[in-house]
């Protein structure tokens, strides 16, 4: 077991390293060149992700969508996550998952162009789409769907199933000490609820869960603030010179370099909005919209909500409460930084990790049920949600060993032929935005 577990952690590191890292976040600033900085409409792209009217075809409402997409996409990786680039990379980091947010728009957008574009209606008369789609139809590659979307079902149970039970019942039992057996079967049973509706029921719910969970954090993390906010103007003080120069070694903190800050800060950011990955674009394909534009300047929300919002709040709660001198690591580093805040800091961080990893639970459900639906037809999405509500249960009681670097393989597997289509289809998303952003034609009907 421990001979597998390096190897899968070789090949994570591999995967993960300078090159996939230069590919995705050039891809960011690529599609940013060539859509003329999309993100100066994110103004726009807010008011549009607020309207709950029916639209054009699809399943869901574009705030439905939006909503399901960021319960998917927030998750621990926005407090734990976070928490591990300032132990590594330094205050600095902090700006680095910030400046890979802002790019990651540009690409978030990209995505959910091409998504809605060569989305297709089922014989059941839903939507579907995601990039098996587009690199079949747009591409004309098939076989690097189907490698996409085996991917995604595989993926998806682990990491978005299994890994988020288990953290919610371990999470439970340390906190409350409740047996891990008992949570399993309480959120076994939530997660069948939701999920055996569909998309529709899938929605309902994180349209409620996700505005709740989000404003109640970034709240709470503006309250513990405010409280030390004599320390403010040091800690955006700390998060700039770190960017640039790095730390020097203080205490029990090793120092980091600029090196460092950049690595761990991009790397953290890129984990977190799921910009590039391929997931968020399958949901995107499930919205009511008038042509592809209206639901990509939506899409791209998800990222600006996601690291350039609750990310950016982490950083500044974990650097302001200088607990990060202490050489603590990731979850660690969490709780001590919110614990500086007597009832209120726990509570905070409680709420956010349960209602992140719960809302993931049900996000990522839908993912998986669409890729199984390419590969199998509709009759494989019953199944497959029963399967996803067993294996609820099953993370939750389980020991989870190595299925962090295996889900980070599967994962750098799967964006590889989604970043590829949006570079080799580059020249379609630009047709579609100029022809319905910038020609003014944004209300025009899509084809």
């Amino acid at each position: 077991m421990i001979t597998i577990e390096k190897l899968f952690q070789n090949w994570s590191d591999v995967l993960w390293g300078p090159p996939m890292i230069i590919l995705l976040l050039g891809t960011h600033v690529f599609l940013t060149i060539r859509l003329r900085f999309i993100q100066r409409y994110i103004g726009k792209a807010i008011r549009l992700s607020f309207s709950r009217a029916h639209e054009g075809e699809g399943d869901v409402s574009p705030f439905g969508a939006l909503t399901t997409a960021l319960a998917a996409t927030i998750g621990t990786g926005n407090i734990v996550g976070v928490a591990t680039a300032v132990a590594a990379g330094g205050p600095g980091a902090v700006f680095w998952v910030w400046i890979t947010g802002v790019f990651g728009i540009a690409t978030k957008y990209a995505e959910a162009v091409l998504s809605v574009k060569y989305r297709i209606v089922t014989k059941g008369g839903l939507m579907a789409g995601g990039p098996m789609y587009v690199l079949e139809r747009g591409m004309k590659q098939r076989w690097l769907g189907v490698i996409f979307a085996a991917l995604m079902c595989i993926t998806a149970l682990v990491i978005g199933d299994m890994v988020q039970a288990n953290s919610i019942s371990t999470m439970v039992y340390e906190t409350f000490h409740v047996p891990v057996w008992i949570t399993g079967l309480v959120i076994m049973i939530l997660t069948a609820v939701v999920i055996l509706g569909g998309i529709k029921s899938i929605a309902a719910w994180c349209e409620k869960l996700v505005p709740v969970m989000a404003v109640g954090y970034v709240g709470g993390c503006a309250a513990i603030l405010i409280i030390k906010a004599g320390a403010i103007p040091e800690t955006f003080r700390l998060i700039w010179s770190g960017a640039w120069n790095g730390h020097a070694a203080v205490g029990g903190f090793l120092g980091a370099g600029m090196r460092e800050a950049m690595r761990y800060g991009i790397a953290r950011g890129l984990f977190s909005n799921e910009s590039g990955l391929g997931s968020a674009p399958i949901l995107a394909a499930a919205a009511q919209t008038k042509n592809p534009i209206r639901q990509a300047l939506v899409s791209s929300t998800g990222t600006f909500w996601d690291t350039v919002v609750v990310c950016a709040m982490t950083g500044l709660v974990l650097v302001n409460s200088g607990e990060w001198i202490n050489g603590l690591h990731g979850a660690a580093l969490t709780k001590a930084a919110f614990a500086d805040i007597p009832v209120i800091g726990p509570a905070i961080l409680t709420f956010g990790l349960l209602t992140f990893v719960f809302s993931t639970l049900l996000g990522w459900s839908y993912y998986g049920e669409k890729a199984s639906e390419y590969l199998f037809g509709a009759r494989a999405v019953r199944p497959y949600r029963w399967l996803w509500v067993i294996c609820v249960m099953l993370g939750s009681v389980a020991t989870i060993r190595m299925v962090w670097s295996f889900a980070d393989i599967t994962n750098a597997l799967m964006a590889i032929p989604n970043l590829i289509s949006l570079i080799v289809l580059s020249g379609v998303i630009v047709k579609e935005t100029r022809t319905y952003l910038w020609e003014g034609n944004i209300e025009g009907t899509g084809r």
